[in-house]
């Protein structure tokens, strides 16, 4: 979330999925440069036979387990990019072939896919897991092989500055930073009068590096702001340890909530827990859930939604013709409302396109030349808006905004930054729990 980054422009950034698709074929059409060893564990042929036999992309998943709701979003949206290209033409005139693996949410197990990726499977390319927790083990396998590792959900400093990371510089996220999750939120603060910020605040963090790691850069910051800090602890990720820290909190009686949540659950379990408490936080914002449409309004009550807000870098209402073109053929693919389109199927998409594009540049999957071009400046379009890395791999272009539920809890609506196109009101106070 980069308040100093240009969102009136973000529309020009962006091209839907087809007409990425459709550039990519267009490009390989006057390609004659051939696929060349991917990390050394896959070699392809130069003749014009091989070179027309799929590009086998893999990936771990979690398909069970914690995360597993958002292993299927992002399975979803990298099938949905996949079947985009190949509608197109493919990459270099060749279809793409996707190979999952579930790693069942488990960080040992994600290292065991990705080696049998590389060393059984021999695919050509990886794209990463879900999580931050996952994605680090998951580069230390990808940095060995000498493998890009493009991923959407690893956003942490952990993943960054992991020592394989370090050294092979191989990752490279296509998603908002997690340090910068909550800049709009601390900006517009900011920008308000001492009388109408809040005077405490509290931070309730999940044991997870997308729970604290956004959280704990900002009580420093509302500190410096004025801010009492009545409350800042980490507590175990499991359903047992939610409600005690709910119920600290609500005894402490802040006027803001800054919930470093992973989850659905995890914010549901603080919104019961303060409802049993009759404790109404004046701003409650949190890290993840309320992100997740209909998943979570159908968890807490639309009525209680009202208000809520959650940081992110898209969501299904976004205004460009990218991401709406995206999120009908998502709808079209597998059902349901824009509205439940999770922002998962927005960064796997995303995922998909930065490396098409890298393969189109250098002609191939060569691995070691696609470090390189990722690493070379370059600005690629995606639909979450414009991704250029830095040294570590961190989008340095990535769009930020919070939204907030409203209407009832029937509208997800754009409010940070102020004045940024597509931003409505703010509501600055939360309404009473519905009951």
């Amino acid at each position: 979330m980069r308040p100093d980054l240009p969102w009136f422009c973000r529309n020009r950034y962006l091209m839907t999925g087809a007409t990425v698709a459709l550039a990519v074929a267009t490009l390989a059409a006057c390609s004659s440069s051939s696929s060349s060893a991917a990390g050394g564990s896959t070699s392809s042929s130069s003749s014009s036979s091989a070179n027309k036999s799929p590009i086998l992309i893999g990936a771990s998943l979690s398909l069970t387990g914690d995360f597993s709701a958002d292993g299927k979003f992002f399975q979803n949206g990298y099938t949905l990019w996949a079947d985009d290209v190949n509608a197109h033409g493919g990459l270099l005139g060749r279809q793409v072939q996707l190979k999952f693996l579930d790693d069942k949410s488990d960080p040992t197990q994600v290292q065991t896919n990705y080696q049998a990726l590389i060393n059984s499977d021999h695919v050509d390319l990886l794209f990463g897991p879900f999580s931050s927790l996952l994605t680090t083990p998951s580069d230390s396998v990808a940095a060995r092989a000498g493998y890009a590792l493009v991923e959407g959900a690893g956003g942490t400093e952990a993943v960054f500055t992991n020592p394989a990371n370090e050294t092979d510089k191989n990752v490279f996220d296509v998603s908002l930073p997690v340090r910068d999750y909550f800049k709009p939120f601390i900006t517009w603060l900011s920008s308000l009068p001492a009388s109408q910020r809040p005077k405490s605040a509290a931070y309730p963090m999940a044991d997870d590096p997308f729970g604290s790691g956004p959280v704990q850069p900002v009580e420093a910051q509302l500190a410096a702001l004025g801010v009492k800090t009545v409350y800042s602890k980490i507590f175990p990720e499991e359903n047992s340890s939610y409600k005690p820290a709910a119920d600290q909190v609500a005894a402490a009686k802040p006027d803001l909530v800054m919930l470093g949540s992973t989850d659905v659950p995890t914010v549901q379990a603080f919104v019961q827990a303060f409802q049993q408490q009759h404790y109404n936080p004046k701003m409650f914002i949190a890290a993840g859930g309320p992100d997740q449409g209909a998943a979570f309004t159908s968890a807490v009550g639309k009525g209680n939604a009202q208000g809520i807000m959650v940081p992110n870098g898209w969501y299904p209402g976004y205004q460009s013709s990218a991401s709406q073109a995206m999120v009908q053929a998502y709808v079209s693919k597998y059902g349901g409302a824009a509205s439940d389109v999770s922002a998962d199927v927005a960064e796997a998409y995303s995922v998909g396109q930065v490396m098409a594009d890298a393969v189109t540049a250098t002609g191939g999957t060569d691995n070691a030349k696609i470090i390189s071009y990722l690493h070379a400046g370059h600005t690629f379009q995606t639909v979450q808006g414009p991704v250029q890395f830095d040294s570590l791999g961190r989008n340095t272009q990535a769009l930020a905004y919070t939204f907030q539920w409203q209407q009832n809890g029937t509208a997800f609506s754009q409010v940070l930054p102020i004045g940024s196109t597509g931003s409505v009101q703010i509501i600055a106070t939360k309404p009473d729990w519905a009951g």
